[in-house]
């Protein structure tokens, strides 16, 4: 039984995931290229031999292969075109799909396609759990006492959540902020829930003086707890308002993965952070034990990793044909065939070095090392 649930949540739902994502930012690329008039050949989830498979009018051969981990578009003329060859021999009839007769712009948006697929889908995903579930925030719950505060000398512990203050109900800890806020040096009453039973509270708040916005210096109450980040709650919002949130949190994400590897690359946070394959499993499978929500919530993070992954000026990724298209842009005319060759090579080099490295840094976190110490042991 063990077996065969650890197998669902950590191979089966993992293997979804990463195949729905995949196929989305698969299907950006598809889109666009017909859009622009653009022969798709193929249509591939996984690699490999194909598994199942069959052919649409337009003579797109869309098919599923062995290998579920990631996919590809292959378009007429996309990777034997040579910018330096004759090709007077090619048709009227084959120019006119091929994609590298495509205008520029044509091309760098086909290219861009994927990831902003991947960055629409995670918008859409926050914005539909947003407007039916709600969004995820903070519960009026304890998760820190910060010693000699009001909140210790009150008896405040860690894991309690406070139900009402003056008999004003509280439900976020939102909420418990502004109400203690109001009130610096003034005597509140709070009713707890701890371990199931009911507790009453006297605190005093440490009044303190802040700056605000406006520049008027005001006394606020402070209380000396923070969010307990096991107690979140979902709040219902509007239609319009859930879109508005999914777009912040999307940009939100960005920015947070960006600043993570400057970080990273200043050498402020370790590479150890660095996760592959067997990490998100991982994740995936964790959240999936939490429940639906949780694991459309990291699907969409997972999505928005993978559209900003691919827009990293690394050849062979789409970042790279856009910096190879940027070039071209400059000079008038594409980069030659043993350029983008060379650049191609660097780019495979780069992508294996890094899988290599987030997989090592996977097996040392899951101690899979160990694991197999311990059987020979």
């Amino acid at each position: 039984m063990e077996f065969l649930s650890f197998t669902w949540y950590y191979v089966v739902v993992f293997l979804v995931t990463l195949t729905v994502l995949v196929f989305v930012h698969e299907l950006g690329h598809y889109w666009v290229a017909r859009r622009n008039g653009v022969r798709v050949e193929v249509f591939s989830v996984g690699f490999g031999p194909e598994v199942y498979g069959w052919t649409d009018r337009a003579g797109t051969r869309w098919k599923i292969s062995w290998i579920p981990l990631g996919g590809y578009v292959k378009m007429f003329g996309e990777h034997d075109f040579d910018p330096d060859a004759d090709d007077s021999a090619m048709s009227d009839k084959d120019r006119a799909v091929s994609f590298h007769h495509k205008r520029l712009g044509q091309r760098a948006a086909i290219a861009a396609a994927g990831p902003i697929a991947n960055f629409v889908f995670a918008i859409l995903l926050l914005a539909a759990m947003f407007g039916t579930v709600g969004t995820p925030a903070p519960l009026a719950g304890v998760g820190t006492v910060m010693e000699e505060s009001p909140g210790a000398a009150a008896g405040f512990q860690v894991g309690d959540r406070i139900d009402s203050i003056d008999g004003e109900p509280i439900v976020w800890f939102e909420d418990l902020r502004l109400y203690v806020r109001a009130r610096p040096e003034t005597e509140l009453a709070f009713v707890v829930t701890r371990e199931g039973r009911t507790v009453d509270l006297i605190a005093i708040p440490e009044g303190t003086e802040e700056v605000g916005d406006d520049g008027v210096t005001q006394r606020i109450g402070r209380l000396g707890v923070r969010p307990d980040p096991e107690q979140i709650g979902y709040e219902r919002i509007s239609p319009l308002a859930a879109g508005g949130a999914a777009v912040e949190r999307t940009f939100g994400l960005i920015g947070q993965i960006m600043t993570a590897l400057g970080q990273i690359i200043v050498g402020s946070r370790t590479t150890e952070e660095l996760g592959g394959p067997l990490r998100i499993a991982q994740i995936s499978g964790d959240m999936a034990q939490g429940g639906a929500v949780n694991l459309i919530f990291f699907m969409a993070a997972l999505s928005v990793n993978l559209g900003l992954i691919n827009l990293f000026p690394i050849p062979m990724l789409d970042g790279g044909h856009l910096v190879f298209y940027l070039f071209e842009a400059v000079r008038g005319k594409p980069l030659g065939v043993r350029a983008q060759e060379y650049g191609f090579r660097f780019g495979l080099i780069l992508v294996l070095l890094l899988m290599i490295l987030a997989t090592w840094n996977d097996l040392v976190n899951l101690k899979v090392f160990e694991f197999f110490r311990q059987l020979v042991s």
